[in-house]
């Protein structure tokens, strides 16, 4: 499964790092210096390390397979401006082998009683709810800081982010070997994805800025898939595909539940033991509505393969098994509003420009009055009550 891709922004320089230093965040001054800096020195790292796609496959000592996907990605990245209207910069035509499971290690939180994010706060992303570090005992550390105060807390690894497009005079954000080996169009979908959030950024709206990123990656990998691919990648996407949206489906309604828990705890004024039951139960519910699909996913029916070996479902297990509401919150950030941007891309005559021009000018606006013409936009199914 691919871990909801919460993108770590900013930090390009030292200069920004030390403006930074003065916002308001929840820690004090030495430890938000600390944090500054191991972003900045992390993120130079990565880019010192990259080094531009014509070097790589002319290499004589790389894997052919590397070289085939390398030049996969010179394709898409091309499709990606001819065909999708995607920025033609200096992102993803360079290449880094972090030698790392993960480019950085997000932190998200959350109350015990509510789906609302805890939030950091910068003066170049705004308000963003979740926290990055480039080493996994950085970011538990902070979650270990995070739940000492009560938070439920996630840590999850991010195969890639999106430096805004504001490092594209220095080379642009590079492909990383952390996802270069996906199945094709789980890998052409990703740099899309990052690549639109280089198109429109709303300041302070984490949900906005996913939603629409992972609306461009769905209908970009579609056109991919139907003119530039196999019949073999696409079958494969399209299984894996199945499995993400009936997953998408069973978190969705999981949502609603808890959602419907918490609101209680003001309306019917319930006490602590009854609401950490209701919660429970909803919880206990989602795991085995979960084991169940799982077992559909494993199981041969009508005499054919299983849809799923358990390698392919182990990131779907692990993230069951730690799921919370920092986990729920943050998974909501990437598909909550997506059939909204789907819907006013079919509502612009599915032609890019116009597409990219509405989503902009929804910027415009604050950020309650947006999401309710985004909401005004989804399918009754997706509407939550």
């Amino acid at each position: 499964m691919r871990q909801p891709l919460s993108r770590l922004r900013a930090f390009f320089t030292l200069w920004i790092s030390l403006a930074l230093a003065g916002c308001a965040c929840t820690t004090g001054a030495t430890s938000a210096l600390g944090y500054y800096w191991q972003s900045v020195r992390g993120h130079m790292q990565l880019m010192h390390a990259a080094e531009p796609i014509d070097q790589w496959i002319a290499r004589t000592d790389i894997q052919p397979a590397l070289r085939t996907r390398l030049q996969l990605a010179q394709r898409a990245r091309a499709f990606a401006v001819t065909e999708l209207g995607l920025p033609d910069n200096a992102s993803y035509r360079r290449y880094a082998d972090l030698k790392r499971p993960a480019a950085v290690w997000n932190v998200v939180a959350a109350p015990p009683y509510a789906l609302t994010l805890h939030t950091w706060c910068f003066p170049v992303t705004g308000c963003i709810g979740y926290r990055g570090y480039f080493t996994e005992a950085d970011a538990q550390a902070e979650a270990a800081e995070l739940a000492a105060q009560g938070l439920e807390v996630e840590v999850y690894g991010v195969p890639a982010y999106s430096t805004l497009g504001y490092m594209n005079w220095a080379g642009g954000d590079p492909l990383l070997s952390t996802f270069i080996a996906w199945p094709e169009g789980d890998f052409v979908r990703l740099l899309f994805h990052e690549l639109a959030h280089q198109v429109v950024y709303a300041k302070d709206d984490t949900l906005f800025n996913e939603s629409f990123a992972t609306a461009v990656e769905r209908i970009g990998i579609a056109q991919w898939l139907s003119t530039q691919s196999t019949p073999e990648a696409r079958d494969a996407f399209a299984t894996s595909e199945a499995r993400r949206s009936a997953f998408r489906a069973l978190t969705r309604a999981t949502r609603a539940r808890l959602a419907e828990v918490y609101e209680q705890k003001e309306t019917l004024a319930l006490d602590g033991k009854a609401l950490a039951a209701m919660k429970t139960e909803a919880m206990q519910q989602f795991r085995a509505d979960y084991a169940a699909l799982r077992a559909r996913w494993l199981q041969p029916q009508d005499g054919s393969a299983p849809q799923a070996t358990t390698a392919q479902v182990a990131g779907y297990d692990r993230w069951v098994a730690k799921a919370n509401n920092a986990s729920f919150a943050a998974q909501a950030a990437y598909d909550e509003l997506v059939p909204a941007f789907e819907a006013l891309f079919e509502r612009e005559g599915r032609d890019w420009t116009r597409f990219y021009d509405a989503v902009r000018q929804l910027t415009q606006a604050p950020r309650p009055q947006r999401h309710d013409s985004l909401r005004a936009l989804l399918p009754a199914t997706n509407k939550v009550q």
